[in-house]
């Protein structure tokens, strides 16, 4: 974390989007914690935006969530999209989850205003299942998971605009995650200065629940 004094550990050539509290946790959560940077083109993001900005327009930006895990957002759920946007959600789907995955119908988009954030909080696998994927929209942000049991293990994850995130197995089960909030958003001594984020947040379908069931609370990440 910040001002350990410990590298980046690098997992992709080039500049870093993955570090760790070490090798082992970084060699464990190599598939289970994933950036794809550049996910998106320049115009695949702005094709989003513009179809996600009328919606959250219409809607204020919250300081409570039902279970106090979000500060500074606002949420919709979103089942109908463009053409262009749904070609988009199909790569999400193709590149994070397996074929034998049902996703849940309604995508999650979350608004985080500059000064927003998510506290560490682990999604409950009655809302989720196995895999969760998010697009990062606008900003760049840092999310932090931490183990639950064992503190000092820990992931830093770069989110560019751009990027694709996935989260699966025990990344999802024993590490809480977060999105730092701009006064403490680092990446090791790189400073990352937070603006609006938007997250289009896939999931699969959590175990026993059939596809065509809803109005879950949905995650934060």
């Amino acid at each position: 974390m910040a001002g350990t004094g410990l590298l980046a550990l690098r997992t992709l050539p080039g500049p870093s989007w993955v570090r760790g509290s070490g090798p082992s946790v970084l060699s464990r959560l190599r598939d289970a914690a994933v950036v794809r940077p550049g996910f998106l083109s320049t115009a695949e993001e702005e094709t989003l935006s513009r179809e996600l900005e009328p919606e959250l327009r219409r809607r204020r930006y919250e300081y409570d969530h039902w279970d106090a895990a979000i500060h500074g957002f606002r949420e919709t759920e979103k089942s109908r999209w463009s053409e262009a946007s749904r070609a988009i959600l199909q790569r999400v789907q193709a590149a994070a989850f397996g074929p034998g995955q049902t996703l849940l119908s309604s995508v999650h988009v979350l608004d985080l205003e500059a000064h927003g954030y998510i506290k560490p909080h682990v999604d409950s696998i009655k809302f989720c299942g196995a895999t969760i994927a998010g697009l990062s929209l606008l900003s760049p942000s840092v999310m932090r998971l931490v183990h639950t049991q064992d503190p000092g293990e820990w992931l830093e994850l770069l989110l560019e605009p751009g990027s694709l995130y996935i989260l699966r197995g025990s990344a999802r089960y024993d590490f809480s995650h977060e999105i730092l909030r701009d006064e403490e958003s680092f990446f090791g001594e790189r400073r990352i200065p937070r603006g609006r984020r938007i997250s289009v947040i896939c999931r699969s379908l959590p175990e026993g629940m059939g596809p065509g069931e809803s109005g879950q609370p949905p995650p934060a990440c």
